[in-house]
């Protein structure tokens, strides 16, 4: 095939535009994407795809074709650089892209801030869907992937931002608040569930010790919260979108952490409809040709805890703000509980995202009316 392309190209920063052009000639396809893409591959040379672990970095290089395995520490970064070094690897045209582990890669992203390295964090579920069909993996394999991945999506990838040490703090702060109320939960099931089965167990050892842990949990639970409204206090731009977000009808104080959090305070998501995206109540086709017509449905693919607890601010939302109730009343005549209360989610992250732009807390349009 045979593309018609300028001969002089002038990229205009961003999404790729050509903004100036002088002759015209003929070049193959294969020959067209990859004069594309050795324009874009002129700012980074030198591509390192690594794969975290917790005691070890695994690190590819695509330019020279090498591999390296270090410990995942600060002497496994001295021997990045000096091999860095003896290969002649220009840490200036380098980036690194990694997967996002979980944690275990944190001291990597900090060792790239502190060197000014740019890096890119990349969900591993985008890495495997683009490999194909494959056999096998090892960690050196996978860091050939990784960097292999971002090879090819290079014009298409942005590095990462530096880490906000706040929103690292809160996301810790509100999993292990998290992590308590599971916990909660479970020992109350456990206490109800004696109480029926054994009503004359009279001062049953299992209970008393399952309420011990209760109260403890119940302390620690305040503490973590009253730390995390100390952080929120203590930042201005926090503060302020919290009660923005929080003027919201059903919108509570945990909702307004954890979208703050996730978010990185509203920078992170352009809109509300991507947030909603990400956290999985925006409705997807299922279709093909004539014989399949699903129906739309909600992605798997989502942030199941952020979905959970906007589900409480839906039912919360139903509840007290008319408007809502008045939308969920007419619409459950016609659709079923789950679709409606998806509907309502939508609509609150809809609201979070209009008041922080706006700046202004939320208007309640039906007592204005009254």
């Amino acid at each position: 095939m045979l593309v018609l392309v300028p001969a002089i190209i002038l990229l205009a920063p961003g999404p790729t535009r050509i903004i100036s052009l002088t002759h015209q000639r003929f070049l193959t396809e294969q020959v067209f994407y990859k004069s594309i893409k050795h324009k874009f591959m002129k700012k980074h040379r030198f591509i390192m795809g690594v794969d975290v672990s917790k005691n070890t970095l695994d690190i590819y290089c695509t330019k020279i074709n090498e591999h390296l395995q270090i410990q995942n520490g600060t002497v496994g970064f001295r021997e990045f650089l000096l091999w860095c070094k003896t290969q002649k690897v220009d840490m200036k045209n380098c980036i690194v892209v990694m997967e996002y582990t979980g944690g275990y890669e944190y001291k990597l992203v900090q060792f790239c801030e502190s060197k000014k390295i740019p890096f890119m964090r990349i969900p591993g579920l985008a890495i495997k869907h683009s490999l194909g069909i494959i056999r096998g993996k090892n960690d050196k394999v996978d860091s050939k992937r990784i960097a292999q991945y971002a090879f090819e999506k290079y014009s298409s990838l942005q590095a990462s931002k530096p880490l906000d040490q706040r929103i690292v703090r809160l996301k810790e702060l509100l999993k292990f608040r998290k992590r308590l109320v599971r916990e909660n939960a479970g020992y109350q099931a456990t206490i109800k569930e004696r109480k029926h089965i054994y009503p004359d167990l009279g001062k049953d050892i299992i209970i008393k010790e399952l309420g011990k842990k209760l109260g403890n949990n119940e302390q620690a639970i305040s503490k973590i919260e009253a730390e995390i409204m100390k952080i929120i206090e203590a930042n201005d731009d926090f503060k302020i979108n919290y009660d923005l977000v929080t003027s919201i009808k059903g919108i509570g104080k945990v909702n307004a952490w954890m979208t703050i959090a996730y978010t990185e305070n509203f920078t992170s998501f352009p809109d509300g409809r991507t947030y909603a995206v990400y956290v999985g109540v925006i409705p997807f086709d299922h279709s093909s040709g004539t014989s399949i017509k699903g129906k739309k449905r909600v992605s798997n693919l989502a942030n199941k805890e952020l979905k959970s607890e906007l589900s409480q601010a839906a039912k919360s939302a139903m509840q007290w703000d008319k408007e809502i109730r008045e939308y969920a009343d007419r619409k459950l005549k016609e659709k079923q509980w789950g679709t409606v209360v998806n509907n309502v989610k939508f609509k609150l992250i809809l609201r979070m995202f209009a008041v922080v732009k706006r700046g202004t807390k939320y208007v309640d349009n039906s007592q204005i009316a009254a």
